[in-house]
């Protein structure tokens, strides 16, 4: 039973092929610790030989992330970045890749700093305009990654627009999903070719474990992604494999409150008079609004705003008292980032404002509080700035 097209997908979170273990009927997938397993003859070896190449558990987390994303196989890896970087082990020398202006810090580095040592070119681009990422293809182009929304402005890329031109270059679509996960977004069904997840974040969802998964459509594709998992051997332990499983039971209604809170907070920011710009594709005043409600079954727990100045920004940080600073997204507690400093560090201050991504801004992953006592922390944090109108309007450049 794999519950996709059976279940609805809340239900088939827990109703799946792991929901009982079919050697003692519990309903907990067993944490098989082995790192090597008994084999009974010496011409025919069992199916699980080694645990670098193959674990009961790990085998379990691979099957439903599989399902969930209707993808044919999956891959768990030791964390998202193992992931992302396994999966770019694809390409070769004298390859060229197109990605997300605003892309996360650490694919960043790997695009910039690794891949060109191995003569792997690269080219970042506004996926929301089709136009520059045609443009941007080259003869050997063989590779579209592609964040939505995008860390950390939250830019809403057409994964079907994408996916069709990559088609048409002989290329693959790569999709970094973390944000809106397979219970809102599902990238394998609108063309894409390997969908990227950071399961530290919501699919895990408790900021106890660091995790990466992808998952494929093509069998063939498949077993390339294979031998690299195997060969390059940055796979995801079995405790942290279960604590995935854990997490993803919970995913449904994690994601639904989050949700909620997240569309009143942003309103609320958007309104505020020391809030620039509110990043969040679940207002109507974001660019891709409509892309969003098309492609995607919901907004996701994520937005970025930026604040009227540093001083702000430093003042409203030390006064708030609910989120935590940190970084990281997706868990049960709401957390307060700094893009700057923290998820986007790896690239200089020339390449962030290049992209707009400011001193002044903040990236809030919300959690399961209530949202009245974030709105409320956050405005005695932003009050005790203490700006007059009068301030407020020459810190506004005149606007109002």
């Amino acid at each position: 039973m794999n519950g996709q097209g059976t279940f609805s997908f809340e239900t088939s979170l827990l109703h799946n092929r792991q929901k009982i273990d079919p050697v003692t009927g519990a309903v907990s997938v067993p944490i098989q610790h082995a790192s090597t397993f008994h084999q009974f003859h010496i011409d025919q070896f069992g199916k699980y030989d080694y645990s670098r190449s193959l674990n009961p558990t790990r085998e379990a987390l691979e099957e439903v992330i599989a399902d969930l994303e209707e993808g044919t196989r999956g891959f768990a890896f030791s964390s998202g970045m193992a992931a992302i970087s396994t999966a770019f082990l694809l390409l070769s020398q004298g390859d060229h890749v197109i990605l997300s202006d605003d892309v996360y810090g650490g694919t960043f580095r790997i695009v910039t700093q690794v891949l060109t040592r191995y003569g792997i070119e690269h080219t970042f681009v506004d996926m929301t305009n089709i136009s520059a990422v045609r443009q941007a293809v080259r003869p050997n182009t063989k590779v579209f990654y592609i964040e939505t929304p995008s860390n950390p402005l939250l830019k809403v890329t057409d994964i079907k627009a994408i996916s069709k031109i990559a088609k048409e270059n002989d290329a693959l679509t790569f999709v970094d999903n973390t944000f809106l996960t397979p219970a809102l977004q599902k990238p394998l069904t609108l063309g894409a070719d390997v969908v990227l997840h950071s399961a530290t974040k919501f699919l895990s969802g408790h900021s106890d474990v660091v995790a990466g998964l992808a998952v494929v459509k093509d069998e063939i594709l498949a077993e390339k992604l294979a031998f690299l998992q195997n060969s390059f051997g940055a796979v995801l332990g079995v405790q942290d494999a279960w604590l995935v499983l854990r997490g993803l039971k919970t995913l449904h209604v994690r994601l639904e409150q989050s949700i909620k809170s997240a569309k009143k907070i942003a309103s609320f920011l958007e309104d505020h008079p020391l809030v620039e710009k509110v990043y969040y594709p679940g207002l109507k005043s974001h660019p891709q609004y409509v892309l969003q409600t098309e492609q995607a079954k919901g907004p996701g727990a994520v937005l970025s705003f930026e604040l009227i100045n540093e001083q702000v920004l430093r003042s409203f940080l030390s006064k708030v008292q609910i989120p935590v600073f940190a970084v990281s997204l997706g868990a049960v507690e709401s957390i307060l980032s700094y893009p700057a400093k923290m998820s986007h560090a790896a690239m200089s201050q020339i390449e962030r404002e290049k992209r707009g991504i400011s001193n002044n801004l903040l990236r809030l992953s919300v959690g399961l509080e209530n949202p009245d006592d974030l709105i409320n922390d956050f405005t005695v944090a932003l009050n005790e700035n203490c700006y007059d109108e009068r301030e407020i309007y020459v810190q506004r450049g005149g606007r109002k």
